[in-house]
């Protein structure tokens, strides 16, 4: 079941840009709450309770100082400094029980390839997939198993097995994984003619 986590968030002016610097300061980062069929809202989160998210997908019980119920959301984006070391704006996805939506999770490949025993090379280049589902069944990622794969094997996403209530969303054509042939050093014999030339 998809982790559940608490952020307790401060309400933002929009547009007040002395007021976002000053919180700044105080560590906090502005934050854009949208949803369809949901009131947009504008707030506040601490950096630490950002940093110390969880690393798969999760929901979050977002607690805005002054609103009653918690907002139920799921983090769409955050966006960072020109350094790409400080982030410096989020965006927080508001769900809707029981209704349905895409949302795209980690993919996580486990196992050790049979065919890296012969010299094979095990290629990831597939990190996420979009999966359609209610926000109680989103999965924190997918683990695909490789153990099987040898040489020249192939696993696409039509190859994975979703969770109950999950569809993949992502084209099936595309790969996981993919286990390529041993590089192998190409030896250039020098003939004769080319041997009596450099003596």
């Amino acid at each position: 079941m998809i982790q559940r986590i608490e952020w307790k968030a401060l309400p933002r002016t929009p547009g007040k840009k002395s007021e976002v610097k000053a919180y700044r300061k105080k560590g906090y980062i502005p934050v854009e709450v949208y949803g369809k069929g949901h009131e947009n809202a504008h707030a506040y989160i601490y950096w630490k309770d950002l940093a110390g998210r969880p690393s798969g997908m999760f929901l979050i019980d977002l607690k805005i100082e002054g609103e009653e119920e918690p907002r139920v959301c799921i983090l769409k984006d955050i966006q960072y400094n020109y350094l790409g070391d400080q982030p410096i704006h989020v965006d927080l996805y508001e769900v809707t029980f029981g209704v349905e939506l895409d949302v795209e999770v980690p993919v996580e490949v486990v196992g050790k390839p049979k065919g890296l025993e012969v010299g094979g090379i095990l290629e990831k280049p597939l990190h996420t997939v979009v999966v359609r589902t209610v926000p109680r069944k989103i999965p924190e990622k997918i683990v695909v198993d490789v153990s099987g794969l040898d040489v020249g094997d192939v696993l696409h996403v039509r190859d994975i097995v979703p969770p109950e209530g999950v569809r993949i969303m992502t084209p099936g054509d595309e790969v996981v994984a993919v286990v390529l042939e041993p590089e192998v050093e190409e030896v250039v014999e020098e003939t004769e003619e080319e041997t009596a030339e450099t003596t």
